[in-house]
């Protein structure tokens, strides 16, 4: 995504690592961590229960894997328990099919299959655009004592990319904090969020040139999350930002988002609502900073941005 550490040398990222099909990059380290790096490395065991939980994610809630859960909802109607996880995502999702008029919503999977975006990445349209299915009328959520299970009345296709990756580099957080690491920072592919004393520069890819950058945001105990129509883009007008009304790529003049909230969850979920709504919309509910580009070369950006926008 169209985010980096203030285009930083990789050098001074001391842990790296591919995973879901995206660049990680994590340092630890407080405000003793010398300005110039971006921390110290994780040690072994702190990088394998990383690369462990990550796996985890990646088998409930990938729809390019056979054995995940998603592929299993995608094969067959009926009652299934949702991982431990799945909770603050869902609701996420809840909120912004109300606050998109559903036009964001996790059953867009099939429409980003029909347009070629499949399991075998044929990126190759197999016929006209499918509206995603109707929430109310497809699955349910239920609450139980063992957690939440989801209902369907028919195969569904899940896919959680427009906060899936957002809400586990929080889960990465959560897991080093859980494990004594406070000061962190963990950046998915430019998903990034700060925890702890430190703050950082983060720039804003331009991206029709990734050489340069649009702005630069401050980040502190916060995330920064991005969204463009350039990434995971497979043909003229194909990209992975759905409107779940029409089953089309967005195609409005919006073609990157930023978005700076208290998690990465929320952020990433922003990052691709602001495509199909206004920002003013989604402060009803939220509190957040954001930035927006047009294929004009228009930025918009929230009154009070912590940070510089460039001409």
């Amino acid at each position: 995504m169209p985010s980096r550490a203030d285009a930083e040398p990789t050098a001074l990222w001391p842990t790296r690592f591919e995973a879901i099909g995206a660049p990680w990059r994590i340092g630890i380290g407080g405000l003793d961590t010398p300005v110039s790096s971006l921390g110290t490395a994780l040690n072994a065991d702190e990088l394998a229960a990383v690369l462990a939980r990550i796996d985890l994610f990646d088998r409930d809630w990938s729809r390019f894997r056979d054995d995940s859960l998603v592929s299993r909802i995608a094969r067959e109607a009926g009652s299934w328990r949702l991982p431990a996880d799945a909770g603050p995502m869902f609701a996420l999702y809840e909120q912004l099919h109300a606050l998109t008029d559903a036009r964001l919503s996790p059953l867009v999977g099939a429409s980003l299959e029909r347009l070629g975006y499949d399991a075998a990445y044929r990126l190759t349209p197999a016929g006209a655009p499918v509206p995603a299915p109707s929430w109310t009328d497809t699955i349910a959520l239920r609450h139980t004592a063992e957690g939440i299970a989801l209902d369907t009345v028919a195969p569904v296709v899940l896919d959680v990319g427009a906060a899936g990756k957002g809400y586990l580099v929080d889960i990465v957080g959560d897991l080093l904090a859980a494990r004594g690491v406070g000061d962190t920072v963990v950046d998915a592919s430019g998903d990034v969020r700060v925890r702890g004393e430190r703050s950082i520069r983060v720039a804003l890819e331009n991206p029709a040139d990734p050489t340069k950058a649009v702005g630069v945001v401050e980040l502190h105990n916060a995330a920064l999350c991005a969204s463009a129509t350039n990434r995971r883009a497979w043909g003229d007008g194909l990209h992975h930002i759905i409107d779940a009304v029409t089953g089309r790529p967005v195609d409005n003049g919006v073609i990157a988002t930023w978005v700076v909230a208290e998690s990465a969850l929320v952020a990433d979920g922003l990052a691709t609502a602001l495509f199909v709504t206004e920002p003013a919309r989604l402060s009803e509910q939220f509190a957040f900073e954001w930035v927006r580009l047009s294929n004009t070369g228009r930025l918009e950006a929230s009154p009070g941005l912590r940070g510089e926008l460039f001409a």
